[in-house]
C-alpha cells in the first residue's frame, strides 16, 4: 500500500497546525480583550467629555436664570401708571451683568409688559402689551422657569427665550432674549481627538449649536440620524450608550462614535463624536504589532517544526529500513539508534525482537515437521478409529439381518423366542456401542458439564454394588465393596461413570476369583482400588489400553469387548481432573486405581440428588408421537401401546394440530423427532403448547450431540434422548415425566 503521506511531513504538519492554532487563539483572544478594553475607556472618554460641555451649558443657563430670578426681588408698582422703578433697575444690572442677555422684560402679575430693555431696540418703559396668553409665560408661572424654542434672528445668530417668575403672586414675569454665542464658544473650544468635535440639538432633533455655524444657520434637522433618535427616545437624565453610526453629523458618510450627554433644563443634547477610525487608532495599531508578532511566531513555529519532525523521523525511518529488511528475511539486521530515549529503547527492544525471531525460525522447521508428524498420526488414529467403529457396528448388524432372516423362516414359538433373544442382543450391542461413542464424541466436544460437590464415597459404592452384584453372582464370581466414612469433593456422577466402566471391565476379564473395590485414606486424597483375579495385562499392553477401540489379549469372545471403556475412561479423569493408574500382572489380576481430592475436614456432605421415581404406580395416559419416518413412527407407536398408552401419531405438526382438533383432549406427553423435513421438533412442540396453551411435558429424539441442541433443548424445557434409543430408558423417561406432571 503506498504511503499517502511521509512521516516526516505529517509531524511538521501537525506541530505547525497545533501551534498555529494555539498562537492563533492568543491572539485573538488578547485582541478580544484589547478591543473590550479599548471600547470601555474611548467610550467613557467621550461621555466625559460630552458631560463637560453639558455641564458647561447649564451652569451658564443657571445662571442667567439666577439674574433673573433677581430681578423680581423689587417690589411691583401698585398703580398700573407708576413708573416701575426696581425692576427697571434690576433689569438694567441684568443686561450689563450678563452679555448674552440681549433684551429683557417685565411682564406684571396680569400679564401685561410693563417693561422692556433692549441692546437692539428701544426700550419700552410704560408698556401695555397683553402676553396674559404667551405659552411661555404661562409656563413660567406653573413651573417657576420656562425656557422657549431656539430662535434666529434675520438668520444670523441663535437665540432662547428664558422666563422665570416670582414666588410672590403678584411679582410678575421676567422674560429674557439670550444669544446662543457662549454655547458656540463652548462647542467649538471642545477637542475629540484629531478631527472629533461636540454640537447640541434641541428637543426637536434640530443643531443648535456645531463647529460649523454653516449648519447652524441653515437650521440642520439631525433628527433622522441614529444617534439622535436614540436620544430623543432616551428622555431621562442620564448619559445613553456610546452608539456607532454611518454618517456624521456634518453629513459625511463616515463611520463615527457617537456619545451623548442631556441639558435637562431646556432639553437639549449635547453630542461628542469622533471618526470610528481615529477613535480605535490604538487598537488598530495593537492589532498590526499582534499580527506582526503572530506572523513571525508562527514562522518560527514552522520552522521549529520542521527541525524536530526531522528529528523525531530520521529514527523512524531507521526502524521502518529495519523492519523491512528483516520482512525480507534479513534476521541478521541490526538498528542503530542514540537519542536517548523511548526511540532508542524501542530500537532496542527491536534488535532483541529480531534475535529472537532468528532463534525461533532456526527451530520452526522441525517444529513444523513435528507437528506434521502428530497429525499424520492424529489421521491415522481417526482413520483407524473409525475403521474398527465402522466394523465392529457392521458386526452386530450382520447377525441382526442374519437372525431377522431367520426369524421370517422359523416355523416353531420355541425357535423364533430364541431367534428373538439373539436378535435382543445383537440391537443391545449396537446399542452399547453407539452409547459408547455418543460418550466419546461428547467428552471431545467438551459437551458434558461437571458439577463439584461433596459427596460420600459410601454412596457411589452402594451403587456401585448394586449394579454389578447381580452379574458377578452370574458368573461365579465373589464382588466385594469395603465400606469407608470419607467424604470426597469431586463430580460424583461422572467418577460413578468412571467406576462402572473399570469394574464392568475387570467382570468381563475375569473368570476366577473375584473383583474387589476399597478405599484408602492418602493424605489429602482418597485411593480408590478396583482389583480383580483376572488375565491380567502385559507390560506392553499396559500404553495401549486407554486408547480406543483397544482390546486386551487376555481374553477372547465376549470378554473382548468393545475396547472403549477403557478410552472413556482416561477422558472422564481428565475432565474431573482425577489421576487413574494401572498395575498388572498376567495371570494374577490388575489393580486400577483412581486418586480422588478429599472434601475439607469436618465437610458434611451436600444433598443427594434424588433418584428418579420408581416406574411402578403410574399408568399410560396419552401420548402425541411426532416423526416424518412411518416406520419410525409406527415401531414407538406400537411400544407405547404395549405398554397401555394411547397413542396419536402424526408426521408434522400441521397434522398434529389436526389430530388433536378431532381429540380435544390434551396429551400427557409429546414425543417428536427433532428433524421433520422443513421443521424441527422444538418448533413443533411450541406450536402444539401454544394450541393447547398448556406447558405439556415433551421430549425430542435426535441422532444429534451437538452443545446447541442441548443448550436449545433445555431454554424449552424438553428432555433430549439420543438414538438409538433403547426402550428401557424410553419407558423410564416417560414414566419420570409422566410422574413429574402428576405431582404437579
Amino acid at each position: 500500500m503506498a504511503i499517502r503521506r511521509g512521516l516526516f511531513q505529517k509531524y511538521a504538519t501537525y506541530f505547525a497546525v497545533v501551534v498555529t492554532l494555539g498562537v492563533l487563539a492568543s491572539g485573538l483572544a488578547s485582541l478580544a480583550f484589547s478591543y473590550r478594553d479599548t471600547r470601555l475607556l474611548v467610550d467613557e472618554l467621550h461621555r466625559e467629555k460630552a458631560r463637560v460641555a453639558a455641564t458647561s451649558i447649564d451652569q451658564y443657563l443657571r445662571t442667567i436664570e439666577s439674574h433673573l430670578r433677581a430681578a423680581l426681588l423689587a417690589s411691583p408698582v401698585a398703580q398700573p401708571d407708576a413708573a416701575p422703578d426696581e425692576p427697571h433697575r434690576e433689569l438694567i444690572k441684568l443686561l450689563r451683568i450678563s452679555s448674552s442677555v440681549v433684551e429683557a422684560a417685565w411682564i406684571d402679575a396680569g400679564g401685561t409688559e410693563r417693561l422692556r430693555l433692549s441692546r437692539i431696540a428701544p426700550d419700552v418703559l410704560r408698556g401695555t402689551r397683553d402676553r396674559s396668553t404667551d405659552a411661555l409665560i404661562i409656563s413660567a408661572k406653573t413651573h417657576g422657569t420656562a425656557f422657549g424654542a431656539v430662535y434666529f434672528r434675520q438668520q444670523t445668530e441663535p437665540y432662547l427665550s428664558v422666563a422665570v417668575s416670582g414666588v410672590e403672586r403678584d411679582s410678575g414675569v421676567v422674560v429674557a432674549e439670550i444669544n446662543l454665542k457662549f454655547v458656540w464658544d463652548v462647542i467649538a473650544a471642545m477637542r475629540v481627538g484629531e478631527s472629533g468635535y461636540a454640537y447640541v440639538v434641541d428637543r426637536a432633533g434640530k443643531l443648535i449649536s456645531h463647529p460649523d455655524i454653516s449648519l447652524v444657520l441653515r437650521q440642520t434637522d439631525l433628527s433622522a440620524l441614529p444617534q439622535v433618535r436614540a436620544a430623543l427616545s432616551h428622555r431621562d437624565t442620564g448619559p445613553g450608550p456610546v452608539l456607532i453610526s454611518d454618517t456624521a453629523a456634518d453629513g459625511k458618510a463616515r463611520p463615527s462614535l457617537a456619545a451623548w450627554i442631556p441639558v435637562p433644563a431646556p432639553g437639549w443634547f449635547v453630542y461628542v463624536e469622533e471618526p470610528v477610525a481615529e477613535a480605535f487608532a490604538p487598537l488598530y495599531a495593537a492589532v498590526t504589532r499582534t499580527a506582526l508578532v503572530l506572523i513571525a511566531s508562527l514562522v518560527l513555529c514552522v520552522v521549529l517544526g520542521l527541525v524536530l519532525a526531522r528529528r523525531m523521523a530520521a529514527p523512524i525511518r531507521l526502524l521502518q529500513t529495519g523492519a523491512a529488511r528483516i520482512g525480507e528475511g534479513k534476521l541478521d539486521e541490526r538498528v542503530s539508534i542514540t537519542t536517548g530515549d523511548e526511540l532508542e529503547t524501542l530500537a532496542n527492544e527491536f534488535n532483541t525482537m529480531g534475535q529472537r525471531l532468528r532463534e525461533s525460525r532456526a527451530g520452526l522447521e522441525q517444529k513444523i515437521e513435528e507437528r506434521t508428524h502428530a497429525l499424520a498420526q492424529a489421521n491415522n488414529a481417526k482413520s483407524r478409529f473409525l475403521a474398527v467403529a465402522s466394523h465392529d457396528l457392521r458386526q452386530p448388524v450382520h447377525a441382526l439381518g442374519l437372525y431377522v432372516a431367520q426369524a421370517k423362516e422359523a416355523r416353531d414359538d420355541v425357535a423364533r423366542d430364541s431367534l428373538i433373544g439373539r436378535i435382543e442382543s445383537s440391537w443391545l450391542s449396537i446399542s452399547s456401542l453407539l452409547d459408547a461413542l455418543l460418550d466419546i464424541s461428547k467428552l471431545d466436544a467438551h459437551a458434558l458439564q461437571v458439577n463439584l460437590t461433596k459427596f460420600d464415597v459410601q454412596s457411589v459404592l452402594n451403587d456401585i454394588e448394586q449394579s454389578f452384584a447381580v452379574l458377578a453372582r452370574a458368573k461365579g464370581l465373589r464382588m466385594r465393596i469395603r465400606s469407608s466414612p470419607l467424604v470426597l469433593a469431586s463430580d460424583a456422577v461422572l467418577l460413578e461413570r468412571i467406576l462402572q466402566n473399570l469394574v464392568s471391565n475387570a467382570l468381563r476379564y475375569t473368570r476366577e476369583g473375584g473383583v474387589l473395590v476399597g478405599v484408602r485414606h492418602r493424605g489429602l486424597q482418597a485411593r480408590i482400588d478396583v482389583w480383580d483375579t483376572g488375565a491380567g495385562i502385559s507390560a506392553d499392553e499396559t500404553a495401549h489400553i486407554f486408547d480406543e477401540f483397544y482390546r486386551g489379549q487376555g481374553g477372547g469372545g465376549e470378554a473382548a469387548g468393545m475396547g472403549l471403556g477403557l478410552a472413556i475412561v482416561r477422558r472422564l479423569a481428565h475432565l474431573i481432573d482425577v489421576t487413574v493408574t494401572v498395575r498388572s500382572r498376567p495371570g494374577k489380576g490388575s489393580l486400577f486405581s483412581i486418586t480422588v481430592p478429599l472434601a475439607p475436614a469436618g465437610a458434611v456432605a451436600d444433598a443427594p440428588v434424588p433418584h428418579a421415581m420408581s416406574e411402578t404406580g403410574f399408568s399410560g395416559g396419552l401420548a402425541l408421537i411426532i416423526d416424518d419416518d412411518p416406520d419410525a413412527r409406527d415401531a414407538v407407536c406400537g411400544l407405547l401401546i404395549q405398554w397401555g398408552w394411547e397413542v396419536l401419531s402424526a408426521g408434522s405438526s400441521d397434522e398434529a394440530l389436526a389430530a388433536l382438533t378431532r381429540d380435544t383432549r390434551v396429551p400427557d406427553v409429546i414425543l417428536s423427532d427433532y428433524h421433520l423435513g422443513h421443521e424441527n421438533g422444538a418448533d413443533a412442540i411450541a406450536r402444539i403448547r401454544a394450541a393447547r396453551a398448556a406447558a405439556i411435558p415433551a421430549m425430542l429424539v435426535s441422532g444429534d450431540v451437538t452443545e446447541e441442541l442441548r443448550a436449545h433443548a433445555a431454554r424449552l424445557s424438553l428432555h433430549l434422548l439420543h438414538k438409538p434409543l433403547q426402550a428401557a430408558k424410553l419407558r423410564a423417561m416417560l414414566h419420570h415425566m409422566r410422574a413429574a406432571h402428576v405431582k404437579r
